[in-house]
């Protein structure tokens, strides 16, 4: 091993993972709601005060950590092609 390899293998990236928070509304294990009302909250949120704003971001970590990716890609096709099942307006 080179020492160049060596140097990288040695150092370790540190990083913290962190997961939506407890909503008193969603008290179960099933998160589906979770994810579906986090999801809407944060486009309507977004549409409002810009997507950058402190709370939107709060809704868009709790999707993106909620919601499996194929349901987030699922639901942004819907939205681009005006058939999402549910109204975004503030």
């Amino acid at each position: 091993m080179s020492d160049s390899e060596n140097s990288e293998v040695g150092e370790a990236k540190t990083f913290t993972l962190q997961t939506a928070a407890f909503d008193a509304r969603f008290p179960n294990q099933n998160q589906t709601k979770h994810c579906w009302q986090n999801y809407v909250d944060f486009y309507k949120c977004a549409g409002v005060r810009g997507a950058d704003d402190s709370a939107c971001k709060q809704f868009y970590r709790a999707f993106h950590s909620l919601c499996p990716n194929e349901w987030i890609a699922k639901w942004d096709e819907q939205r681009e092609g005006d058939a999402f099942p549910h109204s975004l307006d503030p």
